[in-house]
This record gives structure tokens, C-alpha cells and sequence, in this order.
């Protein structure tokens, strides 16, 4: 039975995680008022007094815009609080697992990214997670870097409850079409955590990088359409107009990806899992609302 340092619980992630890692040991789920991401010290301290045999770290600064602005603030959550739990975890002789997203990846072309393609990072946040992952590299430690993309659930900030929102408040609607992606489920992401960590027996030959995403993939417009149907279905109020429109038409502070499909064919073959199709996740989302 581990014991497990899981941070960051506050989050869409981090929360399913406490639900899906249930049987696997003893979770300690510090919020951040106990374990301060942004303090390396206090960080390295609540380590060495928990002594992990694991430790999950969801926990991210995932404010994408904002960080164009405060960089300093999601190089430290990102990268250098990775860092630090990386490097106590080789101390232990522990395994990491951690969480990071397609950003690392210049989101240009159409072919699905895999594990090995060149990294090159479009804003600040995606350079943050990217810089996450290299001082996990370094450390030396056993860790399973999880790319993932699209994020949502029924809790905290994500473009499900925000279309949900926007929904009942409006009549029409302008949304991207030119970003293709997969929509995943945080629970999806929990839930097949969960199993590579049950089937771990010890960690050698499976350490590195793996992408983590719902099967197939849709546009924002599409993920959209695919959102207010299942609202319409169940009686909330939805836009009668929705507009497609190109990422130049939606100008934000961070430039965003228009490739973010992932490849999965590494996850399968080492750990012979097949996430959910993105639509059968979402169908189980708003079940799980009722």
C-alpha cells in the first residue's frame, strides 16, 4: 500500500484523483493553504516530513492569459515546484507522476503530436509546463509525465461550465473553429491514473512521457454543439445561434494552438489502455449532473 502525496486536490484533476485513487494507499491531499506550491522550501519540507511512496501532482498554474503577464508566478507553480517534488522523489527512490498539456507543442500542422516530436511552446504557460517536464527529466527520478488537453469538468473553471453559463444568459454565440483538439474529461484522466498505478508492480522500463486524452477529436465549435445538445436534451436554455468564426476573429493575450491532437498510441501499447471516445465522456459528464 503507498502512501501518497496528492497536491493540488482543489482542482478539476487533483479532486477526481482523491475519488479515483481510493484502494491504492493512504492519500494525503494537502490544500494550499498546507502546501505551498510557490515556497520550494516549505515544499521540499512537506516531503521530507510525509516520506511519500508516491506522489501525483496535478496541481498547475493553468491561468493561460494571465500568464503573459505574470510569468514569474507560473514558472514557479509549473516548473520549479516539479522540480523540487522530482528531486525528493529521487531522493526517495520514489516514483512521480505529473501532469502537463499539448502547449509544449507549437500547435501547427495537422498530423497528431507524438511523444518524441520537437517541442515549442506558443505563450508563457505552455513554456512553463515545458520547463516542469525538463527538471523532471533531470532529477533522475522514476515519473510518468501525462500530457493531456482541453480540460473540463463539473467543478472550477473549464469551457463546459463556461458554455453552460454563457448558455442561459445568451441567444447567440461566436466560437473557434479552427482549433482541433480532444475535450477530456478530468475523470478520464483520474480514472486511467488509477489504473497505471495499480498495475506498477515497481516502475523500471515504463518511466517517461505518455499522452493522456479522450479518443478522436472535434473543433471548440464542435465540442460547443456537442455541449448545448446534451443541455438542450435535458431541458436548460441554449443559444438558438452559433457562430463559427476563426482564432484571428477571438484574439486573446496568449496565442493558442490550432493542432492539439495527441497521439496515443504509446499509453496503449505500454499500458494497453483506450481512453473513451471525447462524446461518450461527455454524454458520462452530464450523467453524472443529474
Amino acid at each position: 500500500m503507498h502512501t501518497i502525496l496528492l497536491t493540488g486536490v482543489n482542482g478539476q484533476v487533483g479532486h477526481e484523483l482523491r475519488r479515483s485513487l481510493q484502494g491504492l494507499g493512504t492519500i494525503h491531499a494537502p490544500g494550499s493553504a498546507e502546501l505551498n506550491l510557490a515556497d520550494p522550501t516549505a515544499l521540499r519540507d512537506a516531503v521530507r516530513a510525509l516520506k511519500p511512496t508516491l506522489i501525483v501532482n496535478p496541481a498547475a498554474y493553468t491561468a493561460v492569459d494571465k500568464a503573459e503577464s505574470e510569468p514569474n508566478v507560473a514558472f514557479a507553480i509549473n516548473a520549479t515546484a516539479p522540480g523540487v517534488l522530482a528531486e525528493e522523489a529521487q531522493r526517495l527512490g520514489i516514483p512521480l507522476i505529473h501532469y502537463s498539456t499539448d502547449y509544449v507543442y507549437s500547435g501547427e500542422g495537422t498530423t497528431p503530436w507524438q511523444e518524441s516530436d520537437a517541442t515549442a511552446p506558443p505563450n508563457i504557460y505552455g513554456a512553463s509546463k515545458l520547463a516542469g517536464e525538463e527538471a523532471i527529466r533531470a532529477s533522475g527520478c522514476n515519473h510518468l509525465i501525462l500530457r493531456t488537453s482541453w480540460v473540463y469538468g463539473a467543478r472550477g473553471k473549464n469551457f463546459l461550465l463556461t458554455m453552460l453559463k454563457f448558455g442561459r444568459e445568451r441567444d447567440s454565440m461566436n466560437i473557434v473553429a479552427d482549433q482541433i483538439g480532444a475535450p477530456t474529461w478530468c475523470r478520464t484522466i483520474a480514472d486511467l491514473s488509477s489504473h497505471i498505478i495499480a498495475r506498477q508492480p515497481d516502475w523500471q522500463g515504463v518511466s517517461g512521457t505518455y499522452h493522456l486524452v479522450n479518443s478522436g477529436t472535434t473543433s471548440w465549435y464542435g465540442f460547443a454543439e456537442a455541449i448545448f445538445r446534451l443541455a438542450a436534451a435535458r431541458g436548460d436554455k441554449v443559444p438558438s445561434t452559433l457562430n463559427d468564426i476563426a482564432t484571428e476573429d477571438y484574439p486573446t493575450p496568449a496565442k493558442r494552438p490550432q493542432n492539439s491532437r495527441l497521439n496515443q498510441e504509446k499509453l496503449h501499447d505500454t499500458f494497453g489502455l483506450i481512453p473513451p471516445s471525447w462524446e461518450e465522456a461527455l454524454a458520462m459528464c452530464f450523467e453524472d449532473q443529474r
